[in-house]
């Protein structure tokens, strides 16, 4: 055999080889790595091919010239081990989702209809919070968006793209605020963006807030990173830790560092309620104080802005309790929380330790 013949069959080989992994189902899960702009970004293991990558990613084989041409890579069916590989989400089928909501507290409402716990919202739902509402979603991938009183969320978008386990989520907002907790589990973000009148932002990270008000938004990034662009043209990439502003007319007000977490005194039961006292912080204007059910922040029952530096606050029944203590600057950029554990309501208990109840099977209450 010449060296033609031979260089050709082994070709030949090779070609047959990653037509065969790119047909063969795949009972590994998608090791996503990401996203940067608009592609999806894989982390390539060993036996990748294009062929197979763009069969299960795009739903056709065909697209692997497409991919090698973005990737400028020589050889399909040789791929680098830990490659990040730009897949771009214009070619990855969608398929519909639906969020959960996993907590409500107050008055809150979905398309005008009441919203109660483990309802389920989909795109094209607008959710909206009264003066004491509060609601928390559950994403496919378990991502959490905790949104606060005087809210209005529309859930532009609402997908996950096929084969990745990743969410194409799009939230407009009109009021109000939002929080949100992207891919707790560290699988990878998809497409994950926040959009008010004045700006908009997409999470390229974990931990974000939203804010948005007749004088502009505001967005902050506790963990990750996160791309602003306003609607006058301002850019700015936010890491962990920072937060900027945008004018009611759009225009950027600069990139700053989050104020740190106030020093805050041990509560203490007394006056209907408990009361803790602040350090002033020389750059704070005010404070926010919230009340939770959990120590992350999502199941929220109160929330009030206050001057300090003595506050007071309360739980809504017993159990455990976290009160969230956050600075604000005078561009409204909300700082690092402190986060005070305290016990809620005393329930009436018999010589036994048992709980009263009532008629209705709720516990009996003591006051503070």
């Amino acid at each position: 055999m010449n060296t033609t013949q031979h260089t050709g069959r082994r070709a030949l080989a090779c070609l047959l080889a990653a037509c065969a992994l790119a047909i063969l189902p795949f009972a590994s899960p998608a090791k996503p790595a990401g996203a940067e702009g608009d592609n999806f970004i894989y982390q390539v293991e060993a036996g990748d091919t294009l062929l197979a990558l763009a069969e299960r990613y795009t739903g056709k084989s065909a697209n692997w010239q497409a991919l090698q041409s973005l990737n400028h890579i020589g050889d399909p069916t040789r791929l680098p081990i830990a490659l990040e590989l730009k897949i771009p989400f214009s070619l990855i089928p969608e398929d519909p989702s639906q969020a959960r909501v996993s907590h409500v507290s107050g008055e809150a409402r979905l398309d005008g209809e009441p919203l109660r716990q483990g309802d389920l919202a989909s795109e094209g739902n607008v959710i909206r919070t009264g003066a004491r509402g509060y609601v928390t979603l559950a994403l496919s991938d378990g991502s959490k968006i905790s949104v606060p009183a005087n809210s209005a969320l529309h859930l532009k978008r609402l997908r996950v793209f096929r084969g990745t386990g990743l969410t194409d989520s799009i939230f407009s907002m009109q009021d109000g605020g939002l929080e949100s907790e992207v891919s707790p589990e560290h699988t990878g973000v998809g497409r994950f963006e926040v959009q008010t009148p004045v700006s908009i932002t997409g999470v390229r990270g974990t931990r974000l807030r939203v804010r948005v008000a007749s004088d502009g938004s505001q967005s902050e990034v506790i963990q990750g990173r996160a791309r602003l662009n306003t609607s006058q043209a301002g850019r700015a990439m936010l890491r962990a830790g920072q937060g900027a502003a945008t004018s009611a007319s759009g225009e950027l007000l600069g990139v700053r560092q989050l104020l740190p977490a106030p020093q805050v005194s041990d509560p203490k039961r007394g006056g209907g309620g408990w009361q803790a006292h602040i350090t002033p912080m020389p750059d704070a204007v005010a404070y926010l104080v919230r009340v939770a059910g959990d120590s992350q922040g999502t199941q929220l029952y109160s929330s009030q802005r206050v001057r300090g530096p003595d506050i007071s606050f309360s739980a809504p029944g017993t159990g455990h309790y976290y009160a969230r203590v956050r600075a604000i600057d005078a561009n409204g950029i909300m700082g690092e929380d402190a986060v005070l554990p305290f016990e809620g309501l005393a329930a009436l208990r018999t010589s036994f330790g048992l709980t009263v109840a009532t008629g209705f099977q709720t516990p009996v209450l003591l006051g503070y």
